[in-house]
């Protein structure tokens, strides 16, 4: 069932060869000739060069026998130099049959510039008759230079008339050959092309009509077609499409009707859960800092408090309003600083914070008050607990793609099966403590933001402290400061 194939493949062959013969042919004729008229202008201008050397050399030699400056001698010497390479070109000319009108053509260069250069001694000399002498001898022998010139030119001429003939009337005859072979291979195209179009073309039509009455509704039409080639196998293979063709529709229309029912429900599912994973907010954050910043009042009256009651404020509007929004690093960095303020207000000296932040890096965007629950829970189970207190550090470093965020502390660390626990939120839930989001909270609001689980990570040992690492991509929603959205 590869008779089609065959067919294009001999066809294909048979083009193929005869135009690599023609252009394997056109192309040795053309070389052969490009390289024979060549050779003969590289006659011609190597004894035009010749000439126009000579007569140079004796333009400067008459300009330095009136002026005898630097300059002119300068160009004496160019010119000598000049009909030297000329002279050296001509040895590539030689033949046999212009051996010995070469030869002495190249003596009469070396007398020029024997003249030239006797012709200067002199004038160096102070001897300006045998100057002069010598300058009409070089020149008379530039006078013959140029006759000798036209001379070989002439030869040139008369022994490559016969080759410019020979030319022209191959040239014309290739014409007519090329014009016979492009109409023989026409010729033979159009009866090929003839031949296998018809072979396929005629259960094509067949097919046609057949499609035809199926598109019309007319499945009860057999499909038959002879041949013995891939068509005949197409025409099997469309009988029984049109068996199966009604119950295939209704299926496919089915199944994509499905598809796009269960596209639009994940849609709002990660929607619903998002918005529902963000809106969980515990006043008892509010509470609590209230009553601490009361008994601060209380026992300072301080400037202190008021700083405090700003830093609460600002972490209030922000934790009741932005929830519903996706936040720029800078702001939350900013909350965050407003929480630790009013941490160590409530630890001293026991709570000490380090940051190390990349500026170039706050213009990325994330979940709101994802920053803050993380720290929080540090703060209670690294600080908190301990007399003497903790640490925490908290990184923004620019991972190149991507911006890594490291919150770490000093406390008692975790095991490896309660990290699995929090990185596997569907079973395990932290309880929300000042801000009523949980660490189970921020993994499930992160993974959903950016569409990827590994964003968080978890390094930690047990009496080794606690290591949190976020992974923001720069490419998730990241916008300059001056198109950052409305932070009223």
């Amino acid at each position: 069932m590869n008779s089609i194939q065959k067919k294009i493949w001999i066809l294909a062959g048979v083009v193929l060869s005869i135009m690599a013969a023609i252009w394997i042919t056109l192309t040795y004729y053309n070389q052969k000739t490009m390289d024979q008229y060549n050779e003969i202008l590289q006659r011609y201008l190597s004894m035009n060069e010749v000439t126009n050397a000579s007569q140079q050399t004796i333009t400067s030699l008459y300009n330095y026998l009136l002026t005898p400056t630097e300059v002119n001698l300068a160009q004496i010497d160019a010119s000598k130099v000049r009909l030297r390479k000329a002279r050296i070109a001509m040895l590539d000319l030689r033949s046999e049959e212009s051996d010995f009108a070469l030869t002495n053509y190249m003596n009469l260069i070396d007398s020029l510039i024997e003249t030239t250069d006797r012709s200067l001694l002199f004038q160096s000399e102070k001897e300006s008759e045998d100057s002069d002498k010598a300058f009409s001898e070089a020149t008379r022998i530039s006078k013959y230079i140029s006759e000798t010139t036209l001379t070989l030119l002439d030869d040139d001429l008369k022994t490559y008339d016969r080759f410019y003939r020979d030319m022209i009337n191959q040239s014309t005859e290739l014409k007519k050959l090329g014009i016979w072979l492009m109409l023989t291979i026409t010729f033979m195209l159009l009866l090929f092309t003839y031949w296998f179009s018809s072979s396929i073309t005629r259960p094509i039509l067949k097919l046609t009509q057949a499609a035809r009455e199926l598109s019309r509704g007319r499945f009860d039409l057999q499909v038959e077609v002879s041949s013995n080639d891939e068509i005949s196998f197409l025409a099997k293979m469309f009988e029984r499409m049109r068996i199966n063709i009604n119950n295939l529709i209704s299926e496919i229309q089915q199944k994509a009707q499905l598809e796009n029912e269960l596209q639009q429900n994940k849609l709002l599912l990660r929607e619903s859960q998002l918005r529902s994973l963000q809106s969980q907010i515990n006043p008892h954050f509010l509470f609590n800092t209230l009553d601490m910043l009361s008994k601060k009042a209380y026992l300072e009256g301080s400037e202190e408090t008021s700083d405090l009651l700003a830093s609460v404020a600002g972490l209030l509007r922000y934790n009741l309003k932005r929830l519903d929004r996706t936040m720029m690093l800078k702001d939350e960095v900013k909350v965050l600083g407003q929480y630790i303020e009013i941490q160590k207000a409530r630890f001293t000296e026991r709570l000490q914070f380090n940051l190390e932040i990349d500026e170039s890096c706050l213009s990325i965007q994330l979940p709101g008050l994802t920053l803050q629950p993380i720290v929080e829970n540090a703060v209670i189970h690294a600080v908190e607990p301990r007399e003497d207190g903790g640490k925490i550090t908290f990184r923004v470093i620019d991972s190149g793609e991507r911006v890594t965020i490291e919150i770490e502390d000093d406390g008692p660390g975790m095991s490896e099966v309660k990290i699995r626990q929090i990185l596997d939120e569907d079973n395990f839930e932290t309880e929300g403590h000042s801000t009523g989001i949980g660490f189970s909270n921020v993994v499930k609001r992160l993974r959903i933001f950016v569409g990827q689980d590994d964003v968080i990570d978890i390094k930690s040992e047990l009496g080794h402290g606690t290591k949190v690492i976020l992974t923001i991509p720069k490419t998730k929603g990241s916008v300059k400061d001056d198109e950052a959205p409305d932070r009223r």
